[in-house]
């Protein structure tokens, strides 16, 4: 409540990228207050053991995860763990550190409750992101892995294994990012033969340890049902654990937004992708007899939201524009949400 009518109005006059890595840079600090981050920590990090969700082998805390896209770097993953999310997906991780695209490249659709943004993959790279992680504790990390800007479509495997490699003993699981709209080609990664590809490569390196991490899958909601259809086909053939549905959107329907940020490049998240991502976590849970997990992602704005997503068959789910909208009450209310669906159920 104090984040929306008093943070978020003087937040959102400023420029949205400054305005995170501002909000980044209190976060770190207040981090640093130990009486004040275990005040935050009791306010909101749940503690009841119904909210545990065991899936792909771990046990997770609660169902209520940080999607990849807002901690790229890994730089505070304590601070989002005691805001109340039951896991950090940190990402997307590439091989050589990269700027992403040029500025300015992230935009609210405030009357459409949304985000665009054309980031670009820009982080610091997977070593020192690595290294970031080696004091994690016990809390639940995804590694969201792509290729470097640079690199051609052809060698793209060898960008996700580089990651896979660096990455394996201080994270819990793997999402394979082909869906993101901001690397020229990436979704190309998408089609049937390249996938299978890059996900046989990566299951051969997995399968080669001696304790496999689970590896996901990140599709976009711009898929056709034969192309959902084809996934679940190469998931089933490659052994993968699961999918996480969805990535943003290129769609631009039914907006209010003015035009100019409505025509603005890069990939939609928020309310208006609500809808369309659910329909493909029903899609997938039904076509594939609910025998593929899925994380659900996209549109969640409200606790109704995320408890849409799981009736729709998702397992997990995870916020990045709700959060930006509603800040950490919102993590709260749905972990809420969900305790009283399961008690009830």
């Amino acid at each position: 409540m104090i984040y929306r009518l008093l943070l978020r109005p003087i937040l959102f006059q400023f420029d949205a990228e400054k305005v995170h890595d501002f909000t980044f840079m209190c976060l770190s600090f207040f981090g640093k207050i130990p009486f004040l981050f275990s005040f935050i920590k009791f306010l909101y990090k749940p503690t009841n053991s119904k909210l545990e969700t065991n899936l792909f082998g771990i046990k997770f805390p609660s169902p209520v995860g940080l999607a990849a896209g807002l901690d790229k770097n890994a730089k505070l993953i304590n601070e989002f763990s005691s805001l109340g999310f039951g896991f950090i997906e940190i990402g997307t991780v590439t091989p050589k550190p990269q700027d992403g695209n040029p500025k300015k490249r992230l935009f609210r659709l405030l009357d459409d409750k949304a985000v665009i943004n054309r980031m670009g993959f820009n982080n610091d790279g997977v070593e020192k992101i690595a290294s970031r992680l080696k004091n994690r504790g016990n809390i639940i990390i995804g590694g969201n892995i792509g290729k470097n800007k640079n690199t051609p479509l052809e060698k793209a495997n060898t960008d996700y294994l580089i990651s896979f490699d660096y990455l394996f003993d201080y994270v819990d699981y793997f999402a394979v990012n082909v869906s993101s709209p901001n690397t020229e080609n990436l979704r190309d990664l998408q089609h049937q033969d390249n996938l299978k590809s890059l996900l046989n490569s990566i299951q051969k390196n997995n399968k080669s340890r001696s304790q496999p991490k689970p590896v996901l899958l990140k599709i976009a909601p711009d898929l056709n049902e034969t192309q959902l259809l084809n996934i679940i086909k190469v998931v089933e053939d490659t052994g993968l654990d699961g999918i996480i549905a969805t990535n943003t959107t290129l769609e631009r329907n039914n907006l209010k937004s003015d035009n100019d940020l409505v025509n603005q490049k890069g990939g939609l998240s928020g309310a208006p992708l609500k809808d369309r991502s659910t329909q493909v976590i029903k899609f997938i849970h039904k076509s594939s007899k609910g025998k593929i997990p899925i994380i659900g992602v996209g549109g969640i704005m409200s606790p109704s939201d995320a408890l849409e997503k799981i009736k729709a068959g998702a397992s997990l789910v995870q916020l990045y524009s709700g959060f930006i909208y509603s800040g950490p009450g919102l993590v709260k209310q749905i972990n809420n949400t969900i305790l009283n669906y399961r008690l009830n159920y």
